[in-house]
């Protein structure tokens, strides 16, 4: 029996790669509902692959254009668009686990409905945790759904940890959670020269192949600094059990100490379709189409401590964990916008750091506690970053 799938974000680079896997199953997997945007021939291209029920995109004109270009090729893939229809989507009966790969808190409402569905969640979308922890993993426990970590490194974890671990680091003998990150493209630049680091430098990571944003997140280390907030909800993990490690090689994808001096740690070449997979074919290992790891070619394997100095926007997320509450939702939302104007060339590197620091400085909203508290101050960070990256444009 094959199972239903939706995905959520399926022109991104975790989605190309979901379909990929996918596709090598056709006995395993069928695809329910795709979702992209603005994508739309690209989105088109999918629906004609994998027939899905339903496509969805943000708007009515990326509809009607998605719509036209099946209508050409004969394809009766049905077009829906809109926050409402992807919750449909995601919580739809016949769906049995939902891909969560939309960018940014944009894929929260989505992900939250699957998680109230009780669904398996394969959960790429980190914006999820950072935003709404408490509130999504509470609602999963609740509805019985599933969540599983499609990050490299939380899936890595994920796959270390003992089988029946509950969040209790004492009875497992659990020392740390430490999370390997390839420090960037940046890693050995003169910081005198990070002022002038452009968008185009910024988005070639020198080991994975991503997306824009989480590029640039890559290079200042925010990514590293939103998956330890994710860790910590997904984990249970208090945030002084949680470390950070600079590996630039890619290959450790994260590791487990335990009490006893063990360090048990998941290796594989840097290729997003090996979470996927594990999470897609459990309790099976299915194939991924990642070649072996071959030891005889590989690199030395290097580690370091992340310098705060080089990395402002890993220590603004220690902080943001410890702080709790709304903060973590601030420092993502501070960090969309930041990023943004970086990339479309109106602020500095360097000022993607003093953007978050700033929001982080300002006075919390009431009440956010839940969705529309959530959301809210997601709203007022985003106005509040918006101002001052202004003031700092070029």
């Amino acid at each position: 029996m094959t199972q239903a799938l939706t995905i959520l974000g399926s022109t991104g680079s975790i989605g190309e790669n979901t379909l990929d896997v996918i596709a090598r199953h056709p006995d395993k997997f069928r695809v329910f509902a795709l979702s992209g945007r603005r994508q739309t021939e690209k989105l088109a291209a999918q629906c004609l692959r994998f027939a899905p029920q339903f496509a969805v995109v943000a708007d009515a004109e990326s509809a009607a254009e998605l719509s036209a270009l099946l209508a050409v090729a004969g394809c009766k893939t049905e077009v829906l668009y809109g926050e409402k229809a992807l919750c449909d989507v995601a919580s739809a009966d016949e769906v049995g686990g939902v891909m969560c790969a939309i960018v940014g808190a944009a894929g929260l409402p989505s992900a939250l409905a699957a998680a109230q569905a009780g669904k398996t969640i394969y959960l790429a979308n980190k914006e999820t945790l950072v935003v709404a922890g408490a509130l999504f993993m509470e609602t999963a426990r609740r509805s019985g759904a599933r969540v599983l970590p499609v990050d490299s490194e939380h899936n890595a974890v994920f796959q270390v940890l003992p089988e029946d671990y509950n969040g209790d680091l004492q009875r497992h003998g659990i020392e740390s959670i430490v999370l390997t990150a390839s420090g960037g493209p940046f890693l050995n630049t003169d910081l005198a020269d990070f002022a002038a680091i452009t968008p185009a430098q910024a988005v070639k990571h020198p080991n994975w192949q991503m997306g824009q944003k989480i590029s640039v997140d890559s290079a200042t280390m925010m990514n590293k600094g939103l998956e330890l907030i994710e860790a910590h909800w997904l984990f249970a993990c208090p945030p002084q059990h949680l470390e950070v490690v600079i590996h630039p090689q890619s290959v450790i994808h994260s590791m487990v100490r335990y009490r006893d001096g063990s360090v048990l740690a998941q290796l594989g070449n840097p290729d997003m379709r090996t979470p996927i997979a594990y999470c897609l074919g459990l309790p099976e290992r299915i194939n991924s189409g990642v070649p072996p790891l071959d030891f005889a070619t590989l690199s030395a394997l290097t580690f370091q401590t992340p310098d705060f100095n080089r990395f402002p926007c890993l220590k603004l997320a220690y902080e943001a964990m410890q702080t709790g509450g709304a903060a973590p939702c601030v420092l993502n939302a501070a960090n969309e916008i930041a990023v943004a104007e970086f990339l479309a060339g109106h602020i500095r590197f360097t000022d993607i750091a003093a953007v978050t620091e700033h929001c982080l400085s300002q006075n919390f909203l009431p009440a956010a506690a839940d969705i529309a508290g959530l959301l809210a101050q997601d709203v007022e960070t985003r106005r509040t970053a918006q101002q001052f990256a202004a003031r700092l444009a070029k």
